[in-house]
């Protein structure tokens, strides 16, 4: 058996990973193509041109419906259903809406039923970001009919889910990459969102931490070009200005600041028990002895009834939130809205109809820090905290905690009122209320119901152990690989005896130690032809090869593009000579051993070895004095 000159060592053994993949016809992640960027940021900005123009007639819609429903005129002008003559009718338009929500949903698609966020990331995670068409013109209708018959949600959960399926839609439609689908849904969904709101910076945080669950160019540029295009679309087809204007905010104190921090950690506790509350009031439908088209009916009658004694919590209200944002909003209001908007909007949404979470998050939380506000002004008199910034920080503070979405959030407060004195008030407040949704929650209100469906949703952004360790640092420094002088049958016989230090797949190469190929163990034993044949007759068409530079996750891809557990690394120079060979045994060590590193709780440094060396110096300079003295 005649091995290479740079044959030093056993090759380490490593099992196959990929044999499956390749059978399922899975690749693995390739490098960015920035031709493909391009593209797919132009299809992005087109999304959003779109988008922008469905968001503008989705509003349009919502106020048609509900000055029908409420005020028995046509316009298309906002009119709040508040302001409605109806009477004890009142109670039953909702019903007839959540009525008409369940036929549309059988005959229709039921993905129209919920509101939008949690429906797409299910189908990001679990169906390559495939939505049905039908969502296209379904969700957006619907959510017009459940809002304007006076269910209490806002336009964002449904343009939003328009957003996605449009996205998705024209994902389905070209030939392109589930990934890249994945990226013109989310560009598609937060576009609307800025459509809505105007807030562009808040909608790339949206994507980022509920939809894509990664920060790269490939998806960052196609949404953020997509966000900025929805913000135009805002100031085009939609009011100027910050979507809820508010009195300026001066800088507070840092007395005041600690203040904000304990509302948002209130609040918080609130949105925790918002969000078991709202999934409570779901398992209690589910529980009902009727079929499920009932229960937006049934969900319906309490909203109106509800509606009845308190009309502000029917429909989107975002006047609402403007008037508690003010720092003038009444008690009454406020405890309005803090318990009866509340109580509408969770048995509504339970019901399983067809709106947002956004509008009725905001409301209710923005009441429930402006409460607390009251209450310390009341029980502190001498507290320098004003209304208005408690109200912002509580309606933040409520969409970190139940959604856990931080950043959004903090930013989607400061674009939407245009006030950038609240953003450490805001920054104290919303990480108060995600740290105690962090320690009592599971999931989120937008993950907890396909948690439910058993998908799991990701909550870690961080790099890839493999991203950050390089080939050469993994290199043994001895290697085996087969020369092409050897026959066949001398590679065989070897294979047989040495079975315990050969994997699937053996390195070949040229008696100068240029790479020549990769040989299948496989094919080796299945050869019936000439033993004397040299192994070059069994060699597969060119593998790919490594440089010592590169990633291990570079490794890991090229191995499973080529289904190969081994791969040559190369050394420097242009002669393609081979300094060693990598299997998947040793990446699998080498991340073992990072894991091990990050887990490891270790100190670095002893105090106490310090403190005693400290003691021994000192001793060593007392002795040296005293003898220096005698």
């Amino acid at each position: 058996m005649k091995h290479s000159p740079l044959a030093q060592a056993g090759i380490p053994i490593a099992p196959s990973l990929d044999s499956t993949l390749a059978d399922d016809g899975v690749r693995p992640r390739v490098a960015p193509d920035k031709q493909r960027l391009v593209r797919i940021s132009a299809l992005a900005v087109l999304v959003a041109v779109v988008i922008s123009f469905v968001a503008r007639l989705l509003v349009y819609l919502i106020n048609l419906v509900t000055n029908l429903v409420f005020h028995g005129s046509a316009s298309l002008e906002y009119h709040s259903p508040a302001d409605n003559h109806l009477g004890l009718w009142v109670i039953l338009m909702p019903a007839l809406g959540g009525l008409l929500v369940s036929l549309m949903a059988i005959y229709g698609s039921k993905a129209i039923r919920g509101h939008g966020i949690p429906e797409a990331m299910e189908q990001i995670l679990t169906n390559q970001s495939r939505i049905k068409p039908s969502i296209m013109y379904l969700k957006p209708l619907s959510a017009a009919i459940s809002i304007g018959t006076g269910g209490p949600f806002g336009a964002e959960g449904p343009i939003i889910a328009t957003g996605g399926a449009l996205g998705s839609t024209l994902g389905q439609l070209i030939k392109i990459t589930h990934h890249e689908r994945k990226v013109l849904l989310a560009a598609g969904a937060t576009a609307g969102m800025s459509a809505i709101f105007g807030t562009p910076i808040a909608a790339v945080f949206l994507a980022i931490e509920l939809l894509l669950f990664e920060f790269s160019p490939r998806s960052l540029l196609p949404v953020a070009l997509a966000c900025i295009t929805g913000a135009a679309g805002h100031h085009l087809l939609f009011e100027q200005g910050p979507a809820f204007p508010m009195p300026a905010l001066l800088a507070p104190s840092n007395g005041a600041l600690a203040t904000y921090s304990a509302i948002g950690l209130l609040v918080g506790l609130a949105s925790v028990a918002i969000t078991k509350i709202v999934y409570f009031i779901e398992d209690l439908f589910e529980e009902l002895p009727i079929h499920w088209a009932w229960w937006p009916a049934l969900g319906g009658l309490a909203v109106g009834g509800i509606g009845y004694f308190a009309p502000r919590t029917l429909g989107v209200g975002y006047e609402n939130i403007t008037e508690v944002l003010s720092g003038n909003a009444s008690l009454s209001l406020l405890l309005t809205l803090c318990l009866l908007k509340f109580a509408s909007w969770a048995i509504s949404l339970g019901s399983g109809t067809s709106g947002g979470t956004l509008a009725p998050l905001l409301t209710i939380g923005g009441a429930t820090g402006a409460l607390l506000g009251v209450a310390i002004k009341y029980f502190f008199p001498a507290s320098d905290i004003v209304l208005p910034l408690a109200a912002l920080v509580g309606m933040a503070a409520m969409f970190a905690g139940a959604s856990r979405a931080l950043l959004t959030s903090i930013v989607f407060a400061v674009e939407s009122t245009g006030q950038a004195q609240a953003l450490l008030p805001l920054l104290g407040a919303c990480t108060a209320a995600y740290l105690v949704s962090f320690l009592l929650m599971g999931n989120t209100i937008m993950t907890e119901k396909i948690a439910r469906r058993g998908v799991k949703t990701p909550v870690d952004y961080e790099p890839d152990l493999l991203d950050k360790v390089n080939v050469g640092r993994v290199l043994q420094n001895g290697m085996l690989a087969i020369s092409t002088d050897n026959t066949i049958g001398e590679v065989r016989e070897w294979t047989e005896r040495e079975a315990e230090h050969t994997g699937p797949h053996l390195v070949v190469v040229n008696p100068d130690g240029a790479f020549a190929g990769i040989v299948s163990t496989v094919a080796l034993a299945g050869w019936h032809a000439d033993e004397n044949a040299p192994i070059s007759a069994l060699l597969q068409p060119r593998s790919s090869t490594l440089l010592a530079t590169d990633s291990l996750r570079t490794a890991v891809e090229r191995m499973a593009r080529e289904n190969v557990d081994v791969l040559p690394v190369l050394g420097p120079g242009s002669k393609a000579l081979v300094s060693g060979v990598i299997s998947y045994r040793d990446i699998l060590t080498a991340y073992k051993n990072r894991l091990e590193d990050d887990d490891s709780t270790t100190p670095n440094i002893s105090l106490k070895r310090k403190s005693l060396r400290v003691l021994l110096r000192g001793q060593a300079m007392f002795q040296k004095q005293k003898s220096e003295i005698e």
